[in-house]
């Protein structure tokens, strides 16, 4: 069984402003209590093609790994450590995320993929943001109700994470706009 949904959020804000919110969305301390599941943030490759002009960057997540706390002690494990591989490409205004767990892989799979992009109505002002997450418990794959269930509590604190996030995206692009105006909050 494979649980996958999708997300879309119109950001009233320039796709430059988002863009650069989704960077410090991690790293801002500000940012901790609510984006608690996330413990560590680390870069571990960064380069940018001189030919396309694309920026390529991975990062090593650590979060407290998803789902019930039963299946947290069945596996033995609090943690999860996950890889974030981005492209930005700024010619086509584009931020591409693609986010898959690389520990607990033989209990559960998970692959999250991010997009933002100037929106089509309004592309200098607005941004929009599309996510595509699939996840998938693998040793319940057996038990099909079981792991229909465990998928769906996965996928529910996926998507309490998500709103958690957006959250803190909107409030960094409304600080970077102030910033920008020469407003202090």
């Amino acid at each position: 069984m494979v649980k996958a949904y999708t997300q879309e959020h119109i950001y009233k804000h320039p796709w430059e402003r988002v863009t650069s919110a989704a960077w410090r969305k991690f790293t801002d301390p500000e940012n901790k209590r609510t984006l608690s599941h996330i413990l560590e943030v680390d870069t571990l490759n960064r380069k940018l093609d001189p030919q396309t002009g694309k920026f390529y960057t991975t990062r090593a997540l650590t979060v407290h790994a998803p789902g019930p706390w039963f299946i947290r002690k069945i596996i033995g494990q609090e943690i999860c450590h996950c890889v974030e591989s981005t492209v930005v490409d700024a010619r086509s205004r584009t931020m591409q995320l693609t986010t898959r767990n690389v520990s607990l892989r033989k209990f559960l799979e998970v692959e999250e993929k991010s997009w933002y992009e100037p929106h089509p109505e309004n592309p200098v002002n607005w941004t929009v943001a599309k996510q595509e997450t699939s996840i998938k418990i693998k040793p319940l794959s057996a038990l099909a109700s079981m792991a229909e269930k465990v998928e769906q509590k996965c996928a529910e604190k996926f998507l309490q994470n998500s709103v958690k996030g957006r959250e803190v995206m909107e409030r960094i692009c409304k600080y970077l706009e102030s910033e920008s105006s020469g407003i202090s909050l």
